[in-house]
């Protein structure tokens, strides 16, 4: 049975990993309206219609809404962003402190293959880390 000690490591690393990935989802939705070519309000609305079955009409209205909020999301992101930044490093920095060495640059490794994946990279950190 794990100490209590390595108990609550685990767990706070499994919330870390969680908060991680619902915040990456959360910012690359949010992304999907920010104009970018494949990424922008057309990108989310064509999912939409094809998981949706969206009429025409439908289909411009929603991408109306998105373009009609684009600003708020952007002026949002820019206030929670910094506050956001500051305590993912926090959680980053006391999971660490809690994990050995190789540990360590194995989950230095993770957090740089997680930072590859949400800016949609074509290559990995697992190529540049020299691991197979």
């Amino acid at each position: 049975m794990l100490s209590k000690s390595k108990s609550a490591a685990v767990a706070l690393l499994a919330a870390v990993f969680i908060a991680g990935g619902a915040a990456g989802w959360g910012a690359r939705e949010g992304a999907r309206c920010d104009g970018r070519g494949g990424r922008g309000p057309d990108a989310m609305v064509d999912r939409l219609s094809r998981e949706l079955s969206l009429t025409p009409a439908q289909r411009d209205s929603v991408r109306a809404i998105f373009a009609g909020h684009h600003a708020e999301f952007e002026a949002l992101w820019a206030d929670v962003r910094p506050r956001f930044d500051s305590l993912k490093a926090v959680v980053r920095a006391e999971v660490a402190a809690q994990l050995s060495p190789d540990q360590r640059a194995r989950y230095q490794r993770l957090l740089e293959d997680a930072e590859h994946h949400r800016r949609g990279d074509s290559t990995t950190a697992k190529t540049e880390g020299g691991r197979n």
